[in-house]
Parts: structure tokens; sequence; C-alpha cells
């Protein structure tokens, strides 16, 4: 069985330098190595803040009635992937289930309350 490769995820493709090294994954509950993470070198970190600052100007020029609308589709993206995600965080985190299914629940909550947010410029 070959091991997962954790790449580095910068505007919209998976991105390393052929140069880079790698990390072993430990799963902390098992001890058993269950993936190589791609360290990233200093061109991939300046890739990366490139493209978020990119991200931001992008994101900016947004309508708050459009972002508002990407937020909650967000949360539906999350939600309907919470069983998936709760296992990904016990996987990387050794946390049981039922714990990592409290996590995606707070992020969920957490996005909710961004996407109530927009109620709050309209002022009293």
């Amino acid at each position: 069985m070959s091991t997962r490769v954790i790449t580095h995820w910068i505007s919209n493709t998976p991105q390393h330098d052929a140069d880079s090294s790698t990390s072993p994954v430990w799963n902390p509950a098992t001890g058993e190595m269950q993936a190589e993470v791609v360290l990233a070198t200093g061109t991939v970190v300046d890739d990366a803040v490139r493209s978020a600052a990119e991200a931001f100007e992008l994101w900016s020029e947004e309508s708050l009635a459009a972002r508002t609308k990407t937020m909650f589709a967000f949360r539906e993206i999350v939600n309907s992937r919470a069983v998936q995600l709760a296992e990904i965080i016990s996987d990387e985190h050794g946390k049981v289930l039922s714990d990592a299914a409290g996590e995606v629940q707070r992020g969920l909550e957490v996005v909710e309350f961004a996407c109530s947010l927009p109620t709050l410029t309209k002022g009293s």
C-alpha cells in the first residue's frame, strides 16, 4: 500500500517544489504513520501568500450579498460532509469520533455566525 502524500493547495491546485522534503504524519491514537506531508519551501510560501492576497482583493470587491451567498454555500458543503470531516479530524488529532464531530459542529456555528453578520450592518 502506498503512503498518502499531503501537498499544499494553492490557487486551486496542489503545489510543491521538486526539492521539497517531507515529514511523516502520525496518527496520535494508534502511533501509526498514516501519510507524509510535503514541507513548504520559501518559494511555496511566497506563492501561498501571493495567492491569498489576490483572493482577498477579489473577495473584497464582491458585494455583501454575494459574499453572504458564498458563506451559506460553504455552510451547506461543510454540513453535508460533517461525518467525513469528523473522520479526518479524528485521524489527524487522535480524537474519538464524537469529539471530532463536536469540533465540526462548533465550526458550523462559527460559519453560521459569519452568515448572520450582514444583518448587523443594517443598523438599528
